[in-house]
């Protein structure tokens, strides 16, 4: 029962017993489906116990992953968005001529999407459990310092989308293009194992596959961190690198003249 608290393992069988029982993990819903049926073609022999989602409900699964597809949407679109806007008001080019470093900047202006983020990931998860009776059974602390860092992510793809686009349509188009991978190769959707490996590698550069991972672990297994340090490593890599590139390509747009060059650019 570790094995599938951990997520090592989707089945577990127990063979001390007679009839032998089968554990299942519900959380994997597609796999746990696949497995219950191959189990009950063995009639009594096998006495199955779905774990984590014992009637293996499609909505127990689809929230944790729905929580952070509403994050990467207010991360990616409204923080380019929001971005770009004010580089067409000049706010940039004022910030430009004053002492302030790139990536304090960066951090003022992505705090009050953080914000909103996390009043969202609040809400959405509350609705999931009271609408849907989805489970919360791990630690709150896990999840947030998960969906924290899952933020910090897609808040630096916003910024780093807002210094390559020169307009709202732009920013628009090209935050869609980070965001309907991670709608269909994320796990979401599909499962990872059904995904042809000439795609699923894609699957691994997307940093919802990761979140997903954290907030089924955590919601529906009461995973502890110990058991989700891939996803939780690779969300700290993803954003030291996303958040170093878009200090990289800010420092650009504050510098003299940058950001009237892209205005220029796009007119």
């Amino acid at each position: 029962e570790d094995l599938l608290v951990d997520g090592t393992v989707d089945v577990a069988i127990l063979t001390g017993s007679d009839p032998v029982v089968a554990y299942v993990d519900g959380s994997n819903l597609f796999a746990a489906q696949a497995a219950v049926s191959a189990f009950n073609r063995l009639g009594d022999q096998v006495d199955v116990q779905v774990l984590f989602n014992p009637d293996l409900e499609t909505a127990w699964v689809m929230v944790p992953a729905i929580i952070g597809l509403i994050l990467a949407f207010i991360g990616t679109i409204v923080t380019s968005i929001g971005m770009v806007k004010e580089r067409e008001r000049g706010t940039l080019e004022q910030l430009a001529v004053m002492p302030i470093k790139p990536s304090t900047v960066i951090l003022g202006k992505i705090t009050p999407y953080f914000v909103l983020a996390a009043f969202d990931m609040i809400v959405v998860t509350v609705l999931g459990m009271v609408l849907f009776d989805v489970p919360f059974n791990g630690n709150p602390i896990v999840f947030a310092l998960g969906g924290a860092l899952f933020l910090f992510v897609v808040l630096g793809l916003g910024v780093f989308i807002s210094t390559i686009s020169t307009t709202v349509g732009q920013a628009i188009q090209t935050a869609m293009f980070f965001l309907l991978p991670q709608i269909l190769l994320s796990g979401m959707i599909f499962p990872l194992e059904a995904i042809p490996w000439g795609v699923r590698w894609i699957s691994y550069l997307l940093p919802l596959t990761y979140f997903t991972q954290i907030s089924q672990g955590v919601m529906l297994r009461g995973a502890a961190i110990e058991s989700l340090w891939v996803p939780f490593a690779v969300l700290t890599l993803m954003a030291l690198v996303v958040f170093t590139g878009a200090v990289m390509r800010f420092r650009r747009s504050l510098a003299p003249g940058g950001s009237r060059q892209q205005v220029e650019a796009a007119a």
